[in-house]
C-alpha cells in the first residue's frame, strides 16, 4: 500500500496547526495534549520526546503506546472524509485525531470528546 505524503509530515510541522486551531476558540494546548494522549497513549513526557525527535506522522502513529479502545467510538465527518470508513488503519488512527481536534475547537466538553 503506497505511504501517503501526509504521513510523511514532521509532528513538529503539524502539532502546532493542531494547538493555533483550539486556541482560535478558546481551547488550550493542554486540552490538545490531552486529547493526543488518551487517544495514542502517551503520556506529556512521551509527546515532548516525539516533538522534539522530529519524527514524521507515520513514526509517530506506528509509535504509539497504544491506540485506545474507545478510539472506534469516534465516528462524524473530518474534511468531507467519514472517519469511521476511512480503509487504511494509519489514515484512520490520523483522522480520529483531526476529528477529535476538530470538536475541541467547536466547543465540545472533554469528557465527550473522550468518549467517556
Amino acid at each position: 500500500m503506497p505511504v501517503h505524503a501526509v504521513f510523511k509530515m514532521k509532528l513538529s510541522k503539524v502539532y502546532p496547526l493542531y494547538v493555533q486551531k483550539a486556541k482560535r476558540k478558546k481551547r488550550t494546548q493542554d486540552e490538545v495534549d490531552q486529547i493526543i494522549c488518551w487517544l495514542m497513549g502517551y503520556d506529556t513526557a512521551g509527546l515532548r520526546r516525539q516533538l522534539e525527535a522530529d519524527v514524521d506522522l507515520q513514526a509517530f502513529f506506528e509509535q504509539a503506546p497504544r491506540f485506545h479502545p474507545n478510539s472506534a467510538l469516534i465516528r462524524g465527518v473530518v474534511c468531507g472524509v467519514r472517519v469511521e470508513e476511512v480503509e487504511d488503519p494509519l489514515m484512520r488512527k490520523l483522522r480520529y485525531l483531526d476529528k477529535l481536534v476538530d470538536e475541541l475547537a467547536k466547543g465540545k466538553p472533554m469528557e465527550k470528546i473522550l468518549r467517556q
